[in-house]
């Protein structure tokens, strides 16, 4: 059996990186999944190689009617939602001082209006179904700053807020709410189009774990978060960071193991 078996999922930025990975991971695991996102040919390649348990549609997170156009197809498909992952998000990179407000507004719109819109979209249906999880992408730059990514960083502490705050009111409508904070996961955000190229790799030597982290990994947690083994689990930031939050280290212990 599977941990989602019979349950009905919307994941956020699917179409590639750490939202295609949770659909194809809740699948396999036994759900129905509806993939949203604005790369359309991506996202309709990665629902059609999914097989049946998969749909593909146009998501614009920032427009409320685009959510509800969602909500009206999960429901005439399959009847009900029981998972939401707002996992979609961009980043904008330059110092405070030199960001433009349409490029703060532009991240503010998709990663913390888009969390909202969506929360408040789901839950009606949710609630008649019974309750469910919803799974709230934030960063390691919601609970600590970051050199230039202002926007970023004010959007992921964002969510974390409203998370917590959606955990408190819906929680007796049986409806958990959660976070997950990624730090360096191998995706195309840390590759953004027109900076230089950096050697990830030995980036990320410097954590505890000593690798970048992948979106299998995140998957695997946000399955975790979706599924009923975190039944007594809300209001909470769950970090996947390899330890890159835990501190400065003295290197590596090896010899004593």
């Amino acid at each position: 059996m599977g941990a989602l078996d019979g349950k009905v999922a919307i994941v956020t930025g699917a179409a590639r990186g750490q939202g295609e990975a949770q659909a194809r991971l809740f699948a396999v695991e036994g759900a129905k999944v509806l993939l949203g996102d604005v790369l359309d040919d991506e996202g309709t390649e990665v629902a059609a190689s999914i097989g049946e348990a998969a749909a593909y549609r146009h998501m614009d997170v920032t427009q409320e009617s685009q959510w509800q156009e969602a909500m009206a197809d999960v429901e005439g498909r399959w009847g009900r939602v029981d998972v939401l992952v707002n996992n979609a998000g961009i980043a904008r990179f330059a110092p405070l001082v030199m960001t433009p407000l349409e490029d703060y507004m532009a991240v503010i719109g998709v990663n913390q209006v888009g969390v909202f819109l969506g929360m408040k979209t789901v839950v009606p249906l949710m609630a008649r179904t019974g309750g469910g999880s919803i799974v709230n992408t934030s960063s390691v730059d919601g609970m600590t700053g970051m050199v230039g990514v202002s926007a970023y960083v004010a959007s992921k502490f964002a969510v974390r807020g409203m998370t917590k705050t959606a955990a408190l009111e819906l929680g007796s409508a049986g409806i958990r709410v959660n976070s997950i904070h990624p730090g360096g996961v191998d995706t195309p955000m840390l590759h953004p189009e027109g900076m230089p190229a950096i050697d990830l790799s030995s980036v990320f030597t410097k954590v505890p774990l000593q690798r970048i982290g992948t979106v299998d990994d995140v998957a695997e947690l946000a399955l975790f978060l979706a599924s009923e083994r975190s039944a007594y689990c809300t209001g909470s930031e769950f970090v996947i960071d390899g330890g890159l939050l835990a501190g400065f280290g003295m290197g590596s212990f090896g010899a004593l193991g």
